[in-house]
């Protein structure tokens, strides 16, 4: 590298998507939104909320940093508006904490919904009495240092997934699953199908009748099922 690399790198504004295309993804459990994107969207599996309960869903502002490093986590406090998931893309780190329970007070605090941090975290008490959904990777006490570089808002990719600032972000039980701001309301309009499509299939369930869930007869006329008994 010829010079010293910028700590920071930071894009103030981005396009955010309209309050009722995010709020079409309001209360949907995760698989609703993936099976509404073509089964698409899910971070990794081990990126998950501290307790069971902990949904979410609201607008992507990101933060790339480097394993046991923060810095671009705490800046991105300064550039995230109330309703917005801060996205931390940490490489999968496994040796040190991203964030702690100071850090997600203040989150709290400036209106933000969720944290979602491909990494680790620490503090959970603290966290929890935070009162803010929290998905990670897990937690450790290590803690990381402020030394860059970072970019705050440029786009990252946590658990596997890219996501840039403006996207749609939804978190469950299950996991998280990320939306592209340009497709958002393309996805919305089919989660509205799958909703009603669930909701028809739970009833027929709960009416005592069994759902179709392979077809037999086409595998057969196409030799796709052979019985041994």
């Amino acid at each position: 590298m010829i010079g010293d690399p910028v700590a920071l790198t930071i894009r103030r504004d981005f396009p955010r998507p309209p309050t009722a295309i995010v709020d079409a993804f309001r209360d949907a459990p995760t698989g609703f939104v993936t099976d509404a994107f073509n089964g698409r969207g899910s971070l990794h599996h081990a990126v998950k909320p501290l307790i069971p309960s902990m949904t979410f869903c609201g607008t992507a502002v990101t933060a790339l940093c480097n394993p046991m490093d923060n810095l671009a986590a705490m800046a991105v406090l300064d550039f995230a508006k109330p309703g917005d998931v801060i996205v931390i893309a940490a490489a999968a780190d496994e040796f040190a904490a991203t964030i702690g329970d100071l850090w997600a007070l203040w989150a709290r605090r400036i209106g933000i919904a969720a944290i979602v941090v491909d990494g680790l975290v620490r503090d959970v008490p603290g966290l929890l009495d935070a009162g803010i959904p929290v998905f990670a990777r897990g937690h450790c006490p290590n803690a990381g240092y402020r030394n860059g570089p970072g970019e705050v808002n440029l786009g990252v990719v946590c658990g596997g997934v890219a996501i840039n600032p403006g996207d749609i972000v939804v978190g469950d039980r299950d996991g998280v699953v990320a939306v592209p701001r340009e497709l958002a309301e393309v996805v919305a309009a089919r989660l509205g199908i799958v909703r009603v499509k669930e909701a028809e299939a739970l009833a027929k369930v709960q009416r005592g009748e069994k759902l179709a869930f392979w077809n037999e007869a086409a595998l057969t006329s196409r030799g796709g099922v052979r019985y041994v008994d």
